[in-house]
């Protein structure tokens, strides 16, 4: 499908490439995380509730997880350097709009467009990277690559903190405009694209294919955010968009099997490897967005912490994360199977998970989370590349695009779909925790009452009437037992994400790995 020699660069070329290609990559995975934090001061501002606001991060998940799958084809129809331009383009424009949203429905619309635009440069910018390197050389530039994709989600928060702290959360869009602007005219001047097969005639374009992938997307995703908050099948609207979402999957694979030129070859997944490979990529999803999602809320909401506080956190992770990936690669390349290692990472997030689980409070100190997260960081470094490895370990030539599509996909599925199940189920935690809480809360115990006359008592002495410092005691009791009952609520989070990567340990040791088929890090790294 293309003439790898001619794609091969040397010296200053090369190197303007690999830095295009990664700062392409940073702005679309620093951009996944980078709302989480200003969801508060978006929320304030374009007078949105909590639900609303998180459409902003789950618009721009849809949008990638539709384009990703598509990349590959569109590459082919449009040339690999248009459409990476394009995407470009399109994802530098919507950011301008984002950051002058001025209702909340408008930003999510924006976002999707972003997303859109985004979904590509993930995927094109991995394949443009491996195919600048000549086979030798691929390990590196792949390490490299990797670097981006882990550190991206967790420089998501600190860099969005310290611009909601010190400017106002539109900046967090407009800084993408400069990267994006250099990044389009450092493309159209360096990047080659490959000889494609010809391409697609109109009529051969799989429009339906596309037409029920996004419906499929678009309605589960609506299912799992809103869910909870229409109280799921008491909804019309939550029964008729999983209907919409089950029939648009099973007339999706119904159309790829059977169509002669599908937009996603869904026949790659009857190797054994890629399917598990799959299935660890949504879990390694869902861990690896729903913890960078959940940190940065208990620190913010529980413990009152600024934006780029609870940013900083995650710094030292990332790092340590940074600092495992070439050590993974060079574990690989001697031959440690990558299952051993994949379960490794499995068992240090499970102790991470734990560790979350026990150390919560009400009033949990900076310090306590840091080897909790320098234990996080070393369990992702040790599961992100083994597992693309393993998944593609025993494709070849074409499939390997296909197979990197899947796995890309699932990941950021895993993501959506830890950030909407974490959200439901803390909202039915809490309220179960809260009733629990107040059931033991007598109002005759003579402790209960001892501690309401010594609030009350110390509000006198700030100079409140008696009727109002007993008002004040009991709205101060019920704030302290809510806050109580969603910190137990973020502690059940934790310790059942444990409990799932721990039993995907045995399953994970049971996979058989072909030994002649050694693989380059850089086919792996799709």
């Amino acid at each position: 499908m293309t003439e790898q020699g001619s794609l091969v660069e040397y010296g200053f070329r090369r190197v303007i490439i690999t830095i295009t290609a990664i700062f392409c990559a940073l702005l679309e995975i620093v951009d996944t995380t980078i709302v989480n934090v200003a969801l508060n001061e978006m929320r304030g501002n374009l007078g949105a509730t909590l639900t609303e606001v998180a459409w902003v991060i789950t618009a721009y998940a849809i949008a990638n997880v539709i384009i990703v799958p598509m990349t590959s084809w569109l590459s082919q129809q449009f040339g690999r350097r248009n459409y990476f331009a394009a995407s470009i383009i399109i994802f530098t424009v919507a950011s301008f709009l984002c950051g002058n949203a001025t209702n909340i429905w408008e930003l999510v619309a924006f976002r999707f467009i972003q997303g859109l635009g985004g979904g590509a440069l993930l995927v094109t910018s991995q394949t443009i990277i491996t195919e600048s390197y000549p086979p030798e050389k691929r390990g590196m530039a792949q390490a490299i690559y990797g670097l981006g994709v882990i550190i991206g989600p967790t420089l998501g928060p600190p860099l969005g903190g310290y611009i909601v702290d010190h400017f106002s959360w539109p900046y967090i869009f407009y800084i993408n405009i400069p990267i994006g602007v250099i990044a389009t005219l450092l493309t159209l001047q360096f990047v080659k694209s490959p000889k494609y097969a010809e391409k697609t005639s109109k009529s051969d374009i799989d429009w339906w294919g596309i037409a029920f992938l996004a419906m499929a997307v678009g309605s589960l995703q609506y299912v799992l955010e809103r869910g909870q908050e229409d109280d799921w099948f008491n909804s019309t609207a939550i029964i008729l968009t999983t209907i919409t979402a089950f029939l648009g999957f099973y007339f999706f694979i119904w159309r790829e099997l059977t169509f002669r030129n599908p937009i996603v070859e869904l026949r790659v997944l009857k190797n054994g490897n890629l399917r598990i490979g799959t299935i660890l990529s949504f879990i390694l999803g869902f861990g690896l967005y729903g913890s960078t999602f959940i940190i940065p809320l208990y620190t913010q909401a529980t413990l009152g912490w600024t934006a780029q506080q609870s940013g900083m956190l995650m710094i030292p992770a990332a790092l340590t994360t940074a600092f495992m990936m070439p050590i993974i690669g060079n574990l690989l390349q001697k031959g440690v199977p990558q299952q051993y290692l994949i379960a490794g990472g499995m068992l240090l997030f499970f102790v991470y998970s734990f560790w979350g689980y026990k150390i919560l409070t009400p009033d949990t100190s900076s310090d306590s989370f840091f080897w909790m997260l320098i234990v996080r960081g070393i369990g992702m470094g040790m599961l992100f590349i083994p597992i693309t490895t393993m998944s593609l370990s025993t494709l070849k030539g074409r499939e390997i695009g296909q197979g990197a599509s899947f796995t890309g996909m699932m990941r950021q599925l895993g993501g959506s779909f830890g950030i909407a199940l974490i959200t439901t189920f803390m909202a039915r935690q809490t309220v179960t925790h809260r009733g629990a809480l107040v059931s033991n809360l007598d109002i005759n115990d003579p402790g209960v009452i001892q501690r309401i006359k010594g609030i009350q008592a110390s509000f006198m002495a700030k100079g409140m009437s008696p009727d109002v410092a007993l008002q004040s005691a009991y709205k101060l009791m019920d704030y302290s037992v809510s806050k109580q009952a969603s910190v137990l609520s973020y502690m059940d989070v934790f310790l059942y994400i444990g409990i799932m990567f721990l039993l995907c340990i045995p399953f994970i040791l049971m996979i058989k790995t072909n030994k002649k088929n050694k693989v380059d890090i850089s086919e792996a790294m799709h």
